[in-house]
């Protein structure tokens, strides 16, 4: 009996696997390539209407941003696949790298609904213009697994290895000059913006194939 009435001890590490890579670069000696890309985002803007994509309230360029806005464009390009080869490993040779890119400027009342980019294996966002501080516009990354235990007891969530509840999204409050890379599976989206002036940055897809 007394054996039975024993409490049952357990000793467990808490690993966290599968992390997903995030990488938030603040970019130095780059003042003179985004005020180059802001010039050239702006004319743009001023020769006609945008696309309708995620955005809302705001105006989203034509994809070919590298055939319209010059050398700046090709030199943040060629940054944007340096850091996602820090983040990437290949099996094998090394991939083809490709990109495309295009501007999205927010005014006050704009944001981005949550979408993902299917085929795509980066993603890329860069900061020319972030408006007004603390008034919202923040880049928010989704939790791809939040959905499913909701679906068995709303309200849920996992406590981390750090001993904190895990968070359904994570928010990011960009300043002109960064450049943050994420996984195109990623959903994500942009809050609304409620400051005064404009906000302007510049998405990029990053594909890869197989060299011939």
């Amino acid at each position: 009996m007394a054996e039975e009435s024993e409490p049952i001890r357990v000793r467990a590490e808490h690993h966290g696997l599968f992390e997903t890579n995030i990488l938030h670069g603040r970019l130095t000696g780059a003042e003179p390539m985004t005020a180059a890309l802001e010039a050239a985002i702006r004319r743009r803007m001023a020769e006609g209407p945008g696309l309708d994509r995620s955005n809302v309230g705001g105006w989203h360029s034509t994809t070919d941003m590298l055939d319209w806005a010059g050398a700046a464009a090709a030199k943040l390009a060629e940054t944007a696949v340096n850091m996602a080869k820090r983040m990437s490993h290949f099996d094998g040779a090394e991939p083809l790298w490709s990109i495309r890119m295009w501007a999205n400027v927010s005014p006050p009342g704009a944001l981005n609904m949550s979408h993902a980019h299917p085929g795509v294996l980066w993603a890329a966002v860069y900061y020319v213009a972030c408006g007004e501080a603390d008034s919202g516009g923040e880049l928010y990354l989704e939790d791809p697994r939040f959905p499913v235990p909701q679906m068995t007891y709303p309200g849920f969530r996992a406590v981390g290895a750090d001993g904190a509840p895990q968070d359904v999204e994570h928010r990011i409050a960009p300043q002109r000059g960064d450049l943050i890379l994420f996984p195109a599976w990623m959903r994500h989206g942009v809050r609304p913006y409620r400051g005064t002036g404009e906000r302007i940055s510049i998405a990029m897809n990053l594909y890869v194939r197989e060299a011939d």
